[in-house]
């Protein structure tokens, strides 16, 4: 791969193009709004053919444990994997610079990345949700099946991939071209990243942790692939234990479960990056 100092910087790439503006930006997150909207009606419409109005409705109105069931992973990860042809066709609109930019600055997605610094995390977030349920007992119903386990495995990555180009990728660029501080940009992005989310207040700060961690591993990078990895292992985690009726999604977090998780992200986060500074795993590592 490309070494550190012959590849623009990440979060002020948007500056590196010859239209940039610094109104461009928003200009491109206006466009992928409409987008967006106009893609969620075609989805709650499809939805109410296939589900009923009463199902759609309670999906929308429940929280995060609507993704204890499969129909409610289903349509929760399709409102959001619509983030990405949004996105896409945003910058067709505004035509400032390409979609590739979003995903990283060493010429685009880099699918080996990705799928390398998901091993580890997966392997190791499996173990400490199954540490939890041994601990605590089951906490969910049992509902496994092939359709499901492929719903898992294809729409989960695709809708943490989703979340990663619009937090790390657009509004994380969109702040470092503004203030030209990679360490606030980080902190901004992760605070709305945060509040986007729908946790409790508790619940919330874990989710700070994690956008940090997200965007500092997007900067190191200088791309979204391990971020989106890292985001994928634990978000497919926790569905596969879900599905096996081990674990149940909710809203509500616990202090003491987001002391230990923050503990574990933390650790974690420190273990890939030295993985990627002793081995060059990631590349971009100085």
């Amino acid at each position: 791969m490309t070494e550190n100092n012959e590849i623009s910087e990440f979060i002020t790439f948007p500056k590196a193009f010859e239209k940039y503006k610094w109104y461009k930006p928003l200009l491109v997150f206006i466009v992928t709004l409409i987008f967006y909207v106009l893609f969620s009606v075609a989805l709650l419409i499809f939805s109410y053919g296939i589900y009923g109005e009463a199902f759609v409705t309670s999906i929308i109105n429940g929280g995060y444990e609507v993704l204890n069931s499969e129909g409610g992973l289903i349509l929760s990860d399709l409102g959001i994997i619509i983030l990405i042809p949004a996105i896409y066709l945003a910058t067709k609109v505004v035509k400032d610079r390409p979609f590739s930019s979003y995903s990283s600055s060493r010429g685009g997605w880099n699918i080996k990345l990705y799928f390398k610094a998901l091993i580890i995390p997966l392997i190791l977030f499996l173990i400490f949700e199954g540490i939890d349920v041994a601990m605590n007992g089951a906490k969910g119903t049992y509902h496994f099946s092939i359709g499901f386990l492929l719903i898992c495995l294809i729409l989960v990555p695709l809708q943490c991939i989703a979340e990663e180009y619009l937090y790390r990728g657009l509004i994380m660029q969109t702040l470092g071209s503004w203030f030209n501080i990679p360490i606030l940009a980080i902190i901004i992005q992760a605070i709305i990243f945060s509040v986007s989310h729908g946790y409790n207040t508790i619940g919330l700060v874990e989710i700070v942790v994690a956008g940090i961690i997200y965007g500092f591993f997007t900067w190191k990078t200088n791309g979204i692939e391990v971020s989106s990895a890292l985001h994928t292992a634990n978000n497919l985690s926790i569905s596969l234990l879900v599905m096996f009726g081990l674990s149940s999604s909710t809203s509500s977090a616990l202090l003491n479960d987001v002391i230990i998780a923050i503990v574990f992200e933390i650790l974690l986060a420190i273990l890939m990056y030295y993985i990627g500074k002793k081995t060059n795993w990631f590349g971009e590592l100085e």
